[in-house]
């Protein structure tokens, strides 16, 4: 019989197991944020479980409170889910992470849960398994973003998105990456902006988001840890290839002022 064990990590367990995401580049820059990262949001109160198959890492959630998450979402009270992730599909190890979340989430006297979803990239959890569990799309934003949420009660004021995405995104005329690491793969996607960026011969402004309030005021997205704008336009907010960035810039660069 398989066996099969969910892993809460602590700044301990990190060290040993490791996180999942890029650890075959544990050496790596992105990695090494990632766990850092970790390690100040666990002082938040930010979960991080791991599921384990005969010791193998084969899924993970993460979550934490809405008021420490790294989503542009008004959710207080509720749990904010930022990622859901399971390499062993047909097991049914995505609904026990996902249970082991809402349980929680009930246990601590939480309004629900919430996550952000968007079915044209792989960098947000897919909406099907979340769906399956009684999980309700209340929002969306522009490109492609959906907000879905499940409410513990019918008496509960839902999440909602800020308004002000184009007036954000008009805010910037430089190209501009702004970014935190609560993804590991933030460092390549952001080394293959500078690298396109160098071939054009386009300075860029980097921003650190360094605050939940920041995030909230300057994110054009509501994915919130990494946005790419250019003359007012959003160019990514996932990581692009070198090629594709420089296609993209190329044409706003000779666009007429």
């Amino acid at each position: 019989m398989t066996h099969i064990e969910i892993v809460e990590m602590d700044g301990q367990l990190l060290e040993g197991i490791g996180s999942y995401c890029l650890r075959s580049k544990k050496i790596g820059e992105g990695y090494k944020s990632k766990n850092k990262w970790l390690n100040q949001q666990f002082e938040k109160g930010l979960r991080y479980i791991q599921l384990l198959e005969e010791q193998k890492q084969v899924g993970f959630i993460e979550y934490t409170d809405a008021e420490y998450s790294s989503r542009v979402v008004h959710a207080e009270g509720y749990i904010m889910i930022h990622c859901l992730w399971v390499s062993a599909v047909g097991k049914g190890y995505g609904t026990q992470l996902l249970q082991k979340c809402i349980d929680d989430a009930k246990q601590r006297g939480k309004k629900g849960v919430a996550v952000l979803t968007n079915d044209h990239t792989s960098w947000t959890p897919s909406k099907a398994l979340f769906l399956q569990h009684q999980f309700q799309l209340v929002a969306t934003a522009p490109f492609d973003f959906e907000l879905l949420v499940y409410p513990f009660s019918g008496d509960v004021e839902l999440p909602y998105f800020p308004e002000n995405w184009h007036e954000r995104l008009a805010g910037y005329h430089n190209l501009t990456i702004l970014r935190s690491f609560q993804c590991p793969y933030v460092e390549v996607a952001t080394e293959n902006i500078l690298a396109a960026a160098s071939k054009l011969d386009i300075s860029v402004d980097l921003v650190e988001i360094q605050s939940r309030e920041e995030l909230m005021e300057k994110s054009p997205t509501p994915y919130g840890i990494f946005s790419v704008i250019y003359k007012g336009q959003l160019i990514s907010f996932h990581r692009l290839t070198v090629h594709s960035i420089y296609k993209k810039l190329q044409t706003l660069l000779e666009e007429p002022v």
